[in-house]
């Protein structure tokens, strides 16, 4: 009957269709349309389905380690981190491959391009993709995605020889452009003894302790001097002698361990780089500082080993994850608080920085230390020793 329409049934309403020359177009339009519907639908049911769970990242990250086992030498550092869980979605695995090498840059390319391929096959047969790797120096960076999500980061760092000798030796085997860093640890409590350390007009390096009462200004008074500011974190000792009321501990997850960096950054600030504040049990724990050494390199800091244990793995961490470092090579300044023995230690350090072409030392701002910078200072020139920050001194 001319002038009715007709309707399709859609869900609990109609939609009315004029009955006219075009209608059985749009009827066909509309029937495609929600084809069309159903189709997607069934495409983000089907990518939910796909995606991988933490089980099977894991057991894609272990192939991906073996894989490149057979591909580096014998011996080669190769860590996987299973971080990937239900609990926090969006966690993700990772896996980091450190290769040593004296060779030719030639040479390096070449394992790492071999590493790479090895690693692609692995991906390839897990039907993952892989972003477009990214590198800053040595460190080589990139994720893999299973049906477009990040599943893995993959880490491949390129480390060189360790630098022994900074300086032109002497035939009697000096350095004769040594340089010389002195980290003052412990700054914070006391605003005149900062004073103290200021005004000895040296390019001393200050080191705060966070959480102090004047921690926030010696740090921003100490950076509007001109002097550079480094962060002393607590980190938890064998001894647990007067401990900090926070600190690194072994066994702290990577999300509290960024987290606690971050507050105590904030509260020293202008800090370019980090020292251990005691740590002998920390610095010792490979996990911990697995968790420690992305955190500093994401916020640009550069790392001195304290070395407060001869089990420390803190240095050679820091150089494996691309963190710019150096440790401590001399003696302490004051483990015994004298004029006399701290004036004994500091020749020491000069002595260990012609001998070495660098050294770092560290001391405290006792009044006893200081003196004897004041005494022994002007003489390091004289001897072919610069002073300098610590941040000249990482590699």
């Amino acid at each position: 009957m001319a002038g009715q329409s007709g309707s399709i049934p859609l869900g609990l309403n109609t939609l009315e269709i004029p009955k006219k020359n075009g209608s059985a177009k749009f009827a066909l339009l509309l029937i495609c349309f929600l084809l069309g519907i159903l189709v997607l639908a069934s495409g983000c049911k089907k990518s939910v389905e796909s995606r991988l769970t933490p089980a099977q990242i894991h057991q894609v990250t272990g192939d991906l380690a073996a894989s490149a086992a057979t591909t580096v030498a014998a011996g080669t550092p190769i860590k996987l981190r299973q971080s990937a869980s239900s609990e926090h979605p969006g966690s993700l695995d990772s896996l980091r491959i450190v290769l040593k090498s004296d060779s030719s840059p030639e040479a390096n390319r070449a394992a790492v391009g071999k590493l790479l391929q090895s690693l692609n096959a692995a991906a390839t047969r897990h039907h993952l993709t892989q972003d477009l790797p990214a590198q800053t120096g040595g460190l080589l960076h990139f994720q893999c995605r299973h049906a477009g999500v990040p599943v893995l980061e993959v880490e491949i760092v390129t480390r060189a020889a360790r630098e022994y000798s900074a300086g032109t030796n002497h035939s009697d085997g000096k350095a004769t452009n040594a340089r010389l860093a002195i980290i003052i640890d412990d700054l914070g409590s006391d605003r005149a003894t900062a004073e103290s350390v200021f005004a000895l007009g040296y390019p001393l390096t200050i080191s705060v302790l966070p959480n102090h009462e004047h921690s926030t200004e010696i740090a921003k008074e100490a950076h509007r001097r001109g002097f550079q500011v480094m962060l002393h974190l607590p980190m938890q000792s064998i001894a647990n002698e007067t401990p900090e009321s926070l600190e690194l501990h072994p066994g702290m997850p990577a999300p509290e361990v960024a987290a606690l960096v971050d507050q105590f950054l904030q509260n020293v600030p202008d800090a370019v780089g980090v020292n251990n504040h005691q740590g002998s049990q920390a610095t010792a724990d490979a996990a911990l500082m697995d968790e420690l050494m992305p955190v500093l390199r994401d916020h640009q800091l550069f790392y001195v080993d304290s070395r407060t244990t001869v089990t420390t793995v803190a240095y050679e961490t820091a150089q494996d994850f691309g963190v710019r470092s150096a440790f401590r090579n001399v003696p302490f300044l004051d483990d015994i608080a004298e004029v006399a023995a701290v004036r004994k230690q500091l020749e020491l350090a000069i002595r260990g920085a012609r001998e070495k072409g660098k050294a770092v030392a560290i001391g405290h701002p006792h009044s006893a230390t200081l003196q004897a910078l004041r005494e022994v200072l002007p003489k390091a020139q004289a001897q072919g020793v610069s002073l300098v920050q610590a941040s000249q001194l990482v590699h």
